[in-house]
């Protein structure tokens, strides 16, 4: 029997389609990629729309999907790049989004179905199905270049006959058949009726199970499977296929080899970040303090100078509702009313030098305290996509299912692992493809304690006030804080399955793709996304949260007169002699008495206080007070520390100027009996704390509703937060008798 599913509605569709473009010829045509994954599908999205996309979730569900624009000369296309499939008989979250979307007659006017050209036969199953939809479908068979390397040869004109729909031979790697694919998708979006399906004899089987415990004789996806052999067989001429591992793979998934490979490119990796981002880490820093610098000056003493009121009212302007709008979803329509009043009237009361303590150290030295450590977030996200294009991080999956499994994580918990070393938000949503409650509840639990982006500027800045100068040394810091999340999450995962969820995992079926060439575009596009949404954040989040820290630093403020009894002789005799002094030495004089007074005020502040109040509970660790604002602010974003810290420190000396960063400012602090506050007991612990602290309300905030309690996000918090405060105590005892000795 041959199945018919194309419904009448989907012959108005076709014939709307087409007086549609007849009607204009330049209309936008709306395309949709779909495909099995490992076909290449999302670098030929990449490849064709360049900078021009975005992410966003499908409608009803947390499910991502990207859409971009690509151009071919006048013609624009709307692209949308679906979650990779096998067949439209969904089981995942992601295969149930791209059948719905599949399947909506308004939502694409072409599907064009990425298939791997060295491998055809395993993309005509969902081919078929895709075709029986009677939408108009355009095969793009991609990796044609490694196809011909392989000694593959595709009749791509009997092929298209056999689907009855267009065949374009294409490579996302090198732009080859781009524009046949343009031209194709034109000729599919209206000018070339909708060919028949392709004939294939399903049996009916109303009564059988989809298990096919009858025998696959009978069983219609057999059918469909061999139909797929069989256009395969006559389209396709391969060299006979080789069942033999290769030699690469006998290593790269050898039980022992293998783990030792993967944390030797780790580690190659992270050498990788300090030797290459030095210089660019060291304009950043200097063309913010140029900025500092330069804006600075723009503060005389006595009225408020126009230039600098109108540069701490834009200021203001982008950090409060820009931050709010990026972080609670605000529109700008509502905010549009009250930002402009607001904003002017609280700049308008700031005196000169509080105005400029606010756009100088807050703003400028808040936000550059964090986007200094740019470059080696790049670095490290395009190593990475280097890796996954090379087809390296499925093997890397493979060595590491048995140990997770062991203690007891699923092997299909490795995607959300990996996406979790991104941001742990999408790796928790990514667990909706593990249909077991246990296995998934455990993921979840332990996916907070790999390290996300937003840690690694505290790892750089650990390791520079560690190492500074040492790559080689500094590598190895960012290698065994990456090796500690993942151990605490194995281990973390083993006490879950010996406690209060007990039970077997679910084994991994793992498709190993093969090697390719990794593709230089894609990479740099995945380095682009990456430094966007990191720019996105320090222009909005940190932003934010750096002039509300430098408000809770600066106020209340603490009159001369009111200094504690041996400060103010101190500061009442450097005043003195200041004005007896003259030249450098009058200003130097000053200079120590304002540094006293800055210490003073800061430790009066709201920051000071709070940090004070909670001293005894981080005192054991080796924080100081002004770590412990740091800690508390990072509650709300793991990387505000790196700029709290810029802007405690900051205030409390003579600031951050061109000749001293942020971390020889650290480096140089020192504690009431003279010893250093960031010692190196000091910053190993800062750094274990914050490998295994939570420290993320919105993670807590995406636990809680995917979980559907808030019971799970409580325990996920309460268990990282002492881990990460026993562990912390451990190595600051601990190294700080081996310093001492």
């Amino acid at each position: 029997m041959t199945t018919d599913r194309a419904p009448a509605e989907g012959t108005a569709r076709e014939n709307g389609t087409a007086q549609e473009h007849s009607a204009g010829a330049a209309r936008v045509i709306r395309v949709a990629l779909t495909g099995n994954p490992n076909t290449g599908k999302t670098s030929l999205f990449n490849r064709l729309t360049g900078l021009r996309s975005r992410t966003a979730n499908y409608p009803g569900v947390t499910v991502e999907i990207r859409r971009g624009v690509w151009t071919d000369g006048e013609r624009r296309f709307d692209l949308t790049d679906l979650p990779g499939l096998y067949s439209l008989d969904a089981l995942s979250p992601e295969e149930t989004v791209a059948r719905r979307f599949l399947e909506t007659d308004s939502a694409a006017d072409v599907v064009v179905l990425v298939a791997d050209s060295t491998n055809v036969q395993r993309s005509l199953y969902l081919a078929s199905e895709v075709r029986e939809l009677q939408v108009p479908l355009v095969v793009a068979l991609n990796l044609s270049d490694a196809a011909r390397a392989e000694g593959i040869r595709i009749d791509v004109d009997r092929l298209s006959r056999e689907l009855g729909c267009p065949v374009v031979s294409v490579s996302a790697r090198t732009g080859e058949g781009l524009s046949e694919l343009s031209a194709a998708v034109v000729s599919a979006a209206g000018e070339t009726p909708v060919l028949p399906a392709p004939s294939i004899d399903l049996p009916v089987v109303a009564s059988e199970p989809a298990s096919c415990a009858s025998g696959c004789s009978r069983c219609a996806f057999a059918a469909r499977y061999d139909w797929a052999e069989q256009t395969a067989r006559a389209s396709v001429d391969a060299p006979a296929a080789e069942d033999q591992i290769s030699a690469a793979d006998r290593l790269l998934t050898h039980p022992v080899i293998g783990p030792v490979v993967f944390l030797a490119l780790m580690a190659g990796m992270f050498f990788l970040i300090f030797s290459l981002a030095d210089v660019p880490m060291t304009l950043v820093d200097t063309a913010f303090a140029s900025v500092g610098d330069f804006v600075g000056g723009l503060f005389p003493a006595g009225p408020v100078h126009p230039v600098a009121w109108a540069a701490g009212t834009v200021s203001l302007a982008l950090l409060t509702f820009a931050g709010a709008y990026r972080l609670a979803g605000i529109s700008w329509t509502r905010l549009s009313g009250t930002a402009a009043v607001a904003v002017a009237s609280a700049t308008a009361l700031l005196p000169p030098d509080e105005l400029r303590s606010l756009v100088v150290e807050g703003i400028i030295g808040g936000v550059g305290g964090v986007v200094i450590f740019l470059p080696q977030i790049c670095i490290l996200f395009f190593v990475i996509s280097l890796l996954e294009d090379s087809g390296y991080m499925a093997r890397a999956a493979f060595v590491m299912e048995r140990f997770m499994r062991f203690v007891g994580l699923p092997g299909r918990a490795f995607v959300p692992m990996l996406s979790a070393h991104a941001c742990a938000i999408p790796g928790i949503m990514a667990t909706r493809t593990i249909e077991n409650r246990r296995d998934r509840l455990v993921t979840i639990l332990v996916l907070p304690l790999l390290t996300c982006s937003a840690r690694l500027p505290v790892y750089s800045m650990v390791a520079a006030l560690l190492f500074a100068g040492s790559p080689g040394t500094g590598a190895l810091v960012f290698t065994g804080a990456y090796i500690l999340g993942i151990t605490a999450a194995l281990m973390s995962a083993w006490v879950l399955k010996k406690s209060i969820l007990p039970g077997d995992t679910e084994p991994l079926v793992l498709e190993l793709p093969p090697y390719r060439l990794p593709a230089l575009r894609s990479a740099l596009l995945t380095v682009w996304d990456r430094a966007r949404v990191f720019l996105q954040n320090a222009g909005t989040a940190i932003l934010m949260f750096s002039v509300i820290l430098w408000a809770l630093a600066a106020w209340p403020r603490l009159p001369e007169s009111d200094l504690p009894s041996p400060a103010a002789d101190q500061v009442a005799a450097l005043r003195t002699e200041a004005a007896q002094a003259a030249g450098d030495r009058a200003e130097e004089l000053s200079g120590e008495a304002d540094r006293i007074l800055r210490q003073h005020q800061l430790s009066h502040s709201f920051a000071g206080r709070i940090g004070r109040a909670v001293e005894p509970v981080f005192r054991p660790l080796g924080f100081d007070w002004k770590i412990n604002v740091g800690v508390i602010s990072s509650f709300a974003a793991r990387e505000a520390v790196v700029s709290t810290l810029a802007i405690v420190y900051g205030l409390g000396e003579d600031g951050i100027d061109d000749e001293a960063s942020l971390v020889e400012t650290l480096r140089r602090q020192k504690r009431d009996d003279g010893r250093p506050v960031f010692s190196t007991a000091t910053c190993l612990s800062l750094l274990v704390f914050y490998v295994l602290a939570m420290q993320c309300l919105p993670t807590q905030a995406v636990t809680r509703r995917e979980t559907g309690t808030w019971k799970w996000a409580l325990l996920q918090f309460a268990w990282m937060t002492v881990l990460a405060w026993t562990a912390a105590l451990i190595t600051y005892q601990t190294a700080s008798v081996l310093t001492s000795a």
